[in-house]
């Protein structure tokens, strides 16, 4: 399966959860493992909550929010049966972000992220994400992306 980075080929590359040119984000990558996505993110000591073994929840829902847009993006690029940095390109928004935080992730490990398309219709795709750390599964979410037009990611 394609084992490319889908952050590597989205346009506008500035997010600060996903993107590649933002030096201050948090830089996530997420790859194709059959019918999944996944991604592997080690936090930094400065990504903490109140208790410093622990990961703050903002930026939990940040890299669920991310990993599964960019999801979508890749999920739709493979519904056309192209490859992921063709025109015109793809992008999607958050429409709804849903995170139910099961237990504390803790900081000191990388999380995984494994997310997977439960819904493609029209312009709406349903994403269910989960964060694992340690092997346990932390924090679950689920996103509803909707497909915007090119001219969405410019200032008018």
């Amino acid at each position: 399966m394609d084992q490319h980075v889908f952050q590597d080929h989205i346009a506008e590359k500035h997010c600060w959860g996903c993107g590649i040119l933002n030096e201050r984000g948090l830089q996530i990558k997420s790859t194709w493992s059959g019918d999944e996505a996944v991604c592997t993110w080690q936090p930094k000591d400065y990504h903490l909550a109140g208790p410093t073994h622990v990961l703050n929840g903002g930026i939990i829902a940040t890299i669920i929010d991310c990993h599964s847009i960019c999801t979508a993006i890749a999920a739709a690029h493979r519904a056309e049966g192209r490859a992921m940095n063709t025109e015109p390109s793809i992008w999607y928004a958050t429409a709804s972000l849903q995170v139910t935080y099961l237990k504390p992730t803790p900081i000191n490990e990388p999380v995984v992220l494994r997310a997977r398309v439960k819904e493609m219709k029209g312009k709406k795709t349903i994403i269910t994400c989960s964060l694992f750390a340690e092997g346990e599964e932390c924090a679950r979410g689920e996103v509803v992306a909707v497909r915007v037009p090119p001219a969405w990611r410019h200032a008018s």
